[in-house]
This record gives structure tokens, C-alpha cells and sequence, in this order.
């Protein structure tokens, strides 16, 4: 249900959001991913794992309905398909710029690349409009969904009309992490695609 909300609201969610940001340097949690087409067909359902220290370290793994591992080291973009024994390098730079991602993982200066504003109150959380003050790359916007100051979902619509929903089930802020789990290295036998 959408209400409507004053000036006062606006500035809590942005607010929210911004402490959200400057208050944590990493995270750990679980999610789960809906992924919708325009054109109505069916929705496809992904669950996995995720960690993350900024900037740039993170670990994005699906567990279901497929295996696939997204790892960035501060510099280098990994994309691990287990099924295809392929993995996939280019620089974080490149891969990160004004997306979602960098919401998250990036250096957390939110104004530098995106424009906020208030995006009202829905499913009980506070909502953040966040458009991308350069149009490059494939997405459109992206909704922040927030609760008592902790990152609950986050919805994303692409230029070609799908809406990507993550929900984080369980998300632990500012623990202590292990830098192994930010480096990659691909099987022998893998194919390499780009320059590591």
C-alpha cells in the first residue's frame, strides 16, 4: 500500500540512506532475487549469499536455482559460471561506475553519481528514488527500501523494461571480514575471458 508522505519523510529516507552508506564499510547476508520481464513472462526466482567491503571488495554468490560467483578485488571484476567452466575479467572501474552495485560496494559519495529523491513509504519501509546522473550501462533507476536504517530491498528497472527485486533476508553489518574471500583465481582447466 502507497501513501503519501510529507517533506519531512523525504528527508528522513535520503537521510536513512546516506547513514546507511557513511555507517558501513562491510556487510554479510543472504538474499533473495526476482527478476521480471515486461513482457509478462514468467519471473525468474534466485536465492544466494553476499559480503562485501568497500570499496570495490565483494562477494555476490547464487546458490539457486543455478551456481554462479561474482567476486570483485578492489580492482578486477569476476564473474565464475561453474556449469560453463568459464570465468569472465574486466576492471572493477568499468563494471561498477554509477550502477546499483556502486550503491553498495562503490566509495559511497551517493550524490556524485546519482540524483535522490523521496520515494514514499510502501510494504512498511521508506523509499529511495535513485536516478544516474550519467546515462551509461544498462539500467534506468533504482528504488533503496529501507527500515529503522537498515538496507531491506533494493528494486532495479534496466532500459529494457525488467525490474530486478532483491530482498535481503539477513544482512550483518561492519563484521569482520576475510580478505581471501574478495580474491579470485580460476580453476585449471577454466577458459578466461578478458585480462586479469
Amino acid at each position: 500500500m502507497l501513501t503519501g508522505v510529507g517533506p519531512a519523510h523525504a528527508v528522513d529516507a535520503i537521510a536513512q540512506l546516506r547513514q546507511f552508506v557513511a555507517a558501513t564499510r562491510s556487510a554479510e547476508g543472504t538474499f533473495e532475487q526476482t527478476v521480471t520481464a515486461r513482457s509478462g513472462r514468467k519471473p525468474q526466482q534466485a536465492e544466494g549469499r553476499f559480503a562485501f567491503s568497500r570499496p570495490g571488495k565483494f562477494r555476490w554468490e547464487y546458490e539457486l536455482p543455478y551456481q554462479q560467483l561474482l567476486v570483485g578485488d578492489g580492482q578486477r571484476l569476476w564473474s565464475w559460471d561453474r556449469d560453463l567452466n568459464q570465468a569472465t575479467v574486466r576492471p572493477i572501474g568499468d563494471a561498477l561506475g554509477a550502477t546499483p552495485a556502486a550503491i553498495l560496494f562503490g566509495q559511497g559519495d551517493l550524490d556524485q553519481d546519482f540524483v535522490l529523491t523521496d520515494g514514499g513509504t510502501a510494504d512498511g519501509l521508506a523509499w529511495v528514488d535513485a536516478r544516474p546522473r550519467k546515462a551509461e550501462g544498462s539500467f534506468e533507476s533504482v528504488r533503496i527500501g529501507l527500515l529503522d536504517g537498515q538496507l531491506k530491498r533494493m528494486e532495479m528497472r534496466d532500459n529494457f523494461g525488467q525490474t530486478t527485486s532483491i530482498r535481503f533476508v539477513s544482512l550483518q553489518v561492519n563484521p569482520a571480514q576475510d580478505a581471501s574471500r574478495f580474491r579470485f583465481a580460476p580453476p585449471a582447466g577454466a577458459d578466461v575471458i578478458g585480462t586479469p
